[in-house]
């Protein structure tokens, strides 16, 4: 058996590579509420609180305005879903490596976005991209992550300390201090982006490339190099 076929997780598993998107999914927040509109398009529960809010208000104009973010963080699971099926067949590079790409490129076109266009346009972007990228990479190097949202990671903190302090366990400890670890850069990405915004405006959003052009390269030298013979293997828990 080669080294390569030995490894436990892929590289798009690996505790590295959620880092990095933890960080951009701060970076993410960041913008879209400093330059873009001052709400956050990581995550949909805050949308489906309005919506529901508009609803019992009567307000049928804003409900049907928050459906756009809702159904574009809908096609990002969809879209996510089928492209990684026909990605597999290519025996190319993985969907998780092409999907980095595709962030970038979306981030390189938000940048060009004039800071006097509508801010649904960047609310949307960012909605999907984020949809897909927190369908995709799933786990880091087994424990199960969200990318682009804290409330899992803030939950286990205090599960793991909890389970610490009774069990006096190290490796619950270390467990708590994997996820506080990605809170942390998650508030380094909302952190920079903040930085970046207020000097650059709408152009602050290109700093988020430098992680992403990190990931990506790395996961294409994986695929390319050393996972080339593995295509067909699933990441865990898809």
């Amino acid at each position: 058996m080669t080294q390569t076929t030995q490894k436990k997780f892929l590289e798009c598993e690996r505790w590295w590579t959620l880092a990095f998107l933890m960080y951009v999914g701060g970076f993410f927040g960041g913008y879209t509420y400093s330059v873009r509109g001052g709400i956050f398009c990581n995550a949909q529960t805050a949308n489906f609180v309005l919506l529901a809010m508009a609803i019992g208000s009567g307000d049928w104009a804003q409900a049907k305005y928050l459906c756009i973010p809702i159904t574009a963080y809908f096609l990002g699971a969809v879209v996510s879903e089928t492209a990684a099926e026909k990605i597999k067949k290519f025996h190319l590079i993985r969907w998780d490596t092409l999907l980095i790409l595709i962030e970038m490129l979306v981030v390189l076109i938000l940048g060009f976005i004039p800071d006097s266009a509508p801010f649904q346009i960047s609310q949307i972007a960012v909605n999907f991209i984020c949809s897909m990228q927190y369908n995709t990479f799933r786990q880091a190097d087994g424990i199960p992550m969200a990318t682009t949202f804290c409330t899992n990671h803030i939950r286990q903190v205090g599960v793991f300390f909890t389970k610490g302090i009774r069990h006096k366990d190290i490796e619950h400890i270390k467990r708590m201090g994997f996820h506080a670890g990605m809170l942390a850069l998650f508030v380094a990405g909302g952190i920079t982006s903040a930085i970046a915004c207020h000097r650059f405006s709408g152009k602050g959003v290109w700093f988020a490339l430098i992680p992403l052009l990190i990931t990506f390269l790395d996961l294409l030298y994986a695929d390319l190099k050393t996972e080339k013979d593995q295509m067909d293997r699933i990441p865990k828990g898809h």
